[in-house]
C-alpha cells in the first residue's frame, strides 16, 4: 500500500526537499495549496501521516492540530524551529506522535515517518507481497523477481539495490546513496562490490528481457527506468 504523507510545511524549499526524499521511498505526497484551508485539504487528501510545522501563516501548528485531532487521529510530526521544552510538551499534550527540531536531517526525519508508519499501520494492514514492474512481478517475500514463467532468483544485495532503484521511481540514485542503504540494512559493501552487485544484477535480468531497465548515468548513478 502506498502511504499518503501530507506536508504542511510553508518554506517552499523544505517542503521539496522532504517530498523529495519521501517519494524515493515510494510515499505519495501532498500539502495544502494556501494555508487558511489546511484542514479541508487534509480531508481531501485522506493522508495517513501529517509533518506540520509550529509556526504556519494565518493559524500555526497547533491550531491545526486541534482541528485534525477532532475528526481523526491519524499521526501527526512536528517540525519546529521553536526548541522550547513547553513547546514539546505543548505538542504532545494535542496529540502528536513525534517532535522534530529545526534543522533537521532528512535520514533521521525519514526513519521517524517509517517507524512511525510502521507502529501504527502494522496490525490490520497487509503489506504487498508483490512490485509490479515492466511486466514483471518482484516477489518481496520469496526474493525473486518472475517474467511470465521466467523465475529468477536474487541474492540480498541483488534484491535490495533493485527494490532500492524500483522505488525511486524513474529517478537516479546515486552510487553513495546505494552504498549507505546496503550498509545501513547492515549489508557490508564498498564502491568495487557494489559494482559487482550491479553487474550480475544485469545479467539476471538480461534472462528476462530487462537488460536496458537499469541504466548507468556516469557521474551520478544508476536509475530503473520504465521500458
Amino acid at each position: 500500500m502506498e502511504m499518503k504523507i501530507f506536508i504542511v510545511e510553508d518554506d517552499l524549499a523544505i517542503f521539496n526537499s522532504l517530498k523529495e526524499t519521501l517519494t524515493k521511498w515510494g510515499m505519495q505526497v501532498s500539502g495544502p495549496l494556501n494555508f487558511k484551508d489546511v484542514l479541508e485539504h487534509f480531508k481531501s487528501d485522506e493522508p495517513h501521516l501529517i509533518i506540520m510545522d509550529i509556526q504556519l501563516p494565518i493559524y500555526d501548528g497547533f491550531h491545526w492540530c486541534r482541528e485534525i485531532r477532532l475528526i481523526s487521529k491519524v499521526p501527526i510530526i512536528f517540525l519546529s524551529s521553536r526548541d522550547h521544552p513547553m513547546d514539546m510538551v505543548m505538542a504532545m499534550h494535542m496529540g502528536a506522535d513525534d517532535y522534530i527540531p529545526k534543522p533537521f536531517h532528512s535520514d533521521v526525519l525519514l526513519a521517524k515517518v517509517q517507524a512511525t508508519l510502521r507502529r501504527v499501520y502494522a496490525y490490520g494492514e497487509k503489506s504487498p507481497d508483490f512490485i509490479e514492474w515492466n511486466g514483471a512481478l518482484i516477489d518481496l517475500k520469496r526474493g525473486i523477481i518472475r517474467m511470465d514463467e521466467i523465475e529468477t532468483e536474487l541474492t540480498k544485495n541483488e534484491f535490495f539495490i533493485l527494490i532500492v532503484l524500483v522505488k525511486a521511481n524513474n529517478e537516479i540514485v546515486s552510487r553513495d546513496e546505494l552504498i549507505r542503504s546496503l550498509w545501513n540494512d547492515e549489508r557490508f559493501v564498498n564502491d568495487n562490490t557494489l559494482t559487482v552487485n550491479i553487474t550480475r544484477l544485469r545479467h539476471k535480468l538480461e534472462n528476462l528481457g530487462l537488460q536496458e531497465a537499469i541504466l548507468t548515468k556516469k557521474g551520478l548513478g544508476y536509475v530503473a527506468v520504465t521500458l
